[in-house]
Formats: structure tokens, C-alpha cells, sequence
């Protein structure tokens, strides 16, 4: 595996977003010998991932610096670092060392501390959660490693010293001025992720993916064995009004829903 000086291969980013390659959320997931088998589904970026690749990008634009999507992952990950690059980033880069193999939350966001602190940045935007495992808990993890700022699930953001984000509440939405350093992770939010333009497209396949390694604790929590969840039991048809009081019965006793 070649690795490259950080000095010597990649500006000072002050902009982190964190990317990470999930099995396409359409897909038809099947379990082989206790595990899920990933061989012939198409994996793409965590969806939550274009929002906060958007909001990193509006931060650039109104106070400047450079946008660095990061990934922890074998080389197969270097395809969604390349639609980040598509989009508009700056630097591209794959955190990896072949000696590791699942790495769990605490291990992943011990590498991400670490990948972050060497990049320099100030201000790091996830996705809220990723879409195979539906943790959440990459931001506030990161940031309690880091001690910085958190803000989670945000929906739209303003730029200047702070971040000012906006963020569903209880009564409403809230809005809510979050000090950098900071760690800021984006719901599906007011706006769009910006679509990749064929100039950028074409930037993108010639982009260098920058590779970093990191110190990885290992791991505490190993999945041990992966099932599919209980299949659904038959439907119930009624015809006819001689069924409405049936019918009534079982949504109240069995749905719950009178």
C-alpha cells in the first residue's frame, strides 16, 4: 500500500465532510452462512451524506477555505469520494490500513479524530446516520473525541464565525448558533444536494484520492451473526358491510389504531 506525506500531497483543508459507502437503499439484501451478502448488490453514498456535502459546500462559499470529503474504507470506497469530487469538494481522501478489517463506532471515530486532527479542519459536517446501520452516533461521537461543538438532524445552516443552524424541536424548529471548532451532522434539510455537472464529472475521474492511515484501538464489539427479519403475517380481506363490526374490532383490539 503506498502512502503519501500529508505536507506534500494535500492543501490545509478547514472543511471536513465525512462520507461513507452503504448497499443501495433499493436493494434486494440476501443472508448467505449467518452473514449478509454483499457480492452482487451495487453500493453507493449514504443519502444523508449529499446534505451534509451540501451544507460543507455553502460554508465555503460564504467564508471560504476548501471542502475535504473523507471515507474510512478499502480502495472499493474511492467511487463515492469520486461523486463527493463530482459535486464540487476540493480534495478527496480514503483513510485505510489493510490490517484492519470491521472496525466498530469506537474504533471508526478514534481514526476519524485522528485523520481529522492531521487535515487541520475546523469544522466537520456528516450525515445524520448512515444508511446500513441507522447508528447516528458518528457527530456527537466524533465530537466528544475532538471537544468541540455538536449540533445533530439539522435542516439548514447560516455561516460567519459560527454556524447558525436551524433544527427540528419538539415546538417547531429551532435555531440555534454553534461555535467552531464543531462537529454538525444534516438531516434532509431546505434544500437540495447540488447534482454533479458534466465538467465536474469529468474533474472527478481524474481527481487523486489522497490515502491516509490512522491508529485503529481494536475493536469491542464484533457482529457475530447476521438474520432476516421475521416475515410478515398474511393479510386479512373483508367484503361487505356484515364485516364493518369485524373489522372495527380488530383495529381497536389488534392495530391500535381506534
Amino acid at each position: 500500500m503506498n502512502r503519501f506525506s500529508l505536507a506534500d500531497t494535500i492543501e490545509m483543508s478547514t472543511i471536513v465532510v465525512l462520507v461513507k459507502q452503504v448497499p443501495d437503499t433499493n436493494a434486494k439484501i440476501a443472508v448467505q452462512g449467518g452473514r449478509v451478502d454483499l457480492s452482487t448488490v451495487k453500493m453507493e453514498m449514504s443519502p444523508y451524506d449529499g446534505f451534509a456535502i451540501e451544507t460543507a459546500l455553502r460554508h465555503k462559499e460564504a467564508t471560504g477555505g476548501t471542502v475535504t470529503a473523507l471515507t474510512v474504507g478499502a480502495a472499493g470506497t474511492e467511487k463515492i469520494l469520486k461523486d463527493a469530487k463530482a459535486m464540487g469538494v476540493d480534495n478527496i481522501v480514503r483513510v485505510w490500513d489493510d490490517a484492519w478489517s470491521e472496525l466498530d463506532s469506537n474504533a471508526l471515530q478514534s481514526v476519524l479524530k485522528e485523520s481529522i486532527e492531521s487535515l487541520g479542519a475546523h469544522a466537520v459536517y456528516c450525515g445524520k446516520s448512515a444508511a446500513d446501520t441507522g447508528a447516528g452516533s458518528t457527530g456527537p461521537g466524533l465530537a466528544e473525541r475532538l471537544g468541540w461543538a455538536n449540533a445533530s438532524n439539522i435542516i439548514n445552516a447560516e455561516f460567519g464565525d459560527a454556524v447558525t443552524v436551524s433544527m427540528p424541536v419538539e415546538a417547531g424548529v429551532a435555531k440555534i448558533s454553534v461555535p467552531l471548532p464543531a462537529v454538525i451532522s444534516c438531516d434532509k434539510g431546505d434544500f437540495k444536494p447540488r447534482k454533479a455537472n458534466v465538467k465536474g464529472i469529468m474533474m472527478a475521474k481524474k481527481a487523486k484520492v489522497e490515502l491516509l492511515t490512522a491508529n485503529a484501538p481494536a475493536s469491542s464489539v464484533v457482529v457475530a451473526h447476521h438474520s432476516m427479519p421475521a416475515a410478515k403475517p398474511a393479510g386479512k380481506t373483508y367484503e361487505g358491510g356484515s364485516s364493518a363490526s369485524e373489522v372495527v374490532q380488530l383495529l381497536r383490539d389488534e392495530a391500535n389504531v381506534l
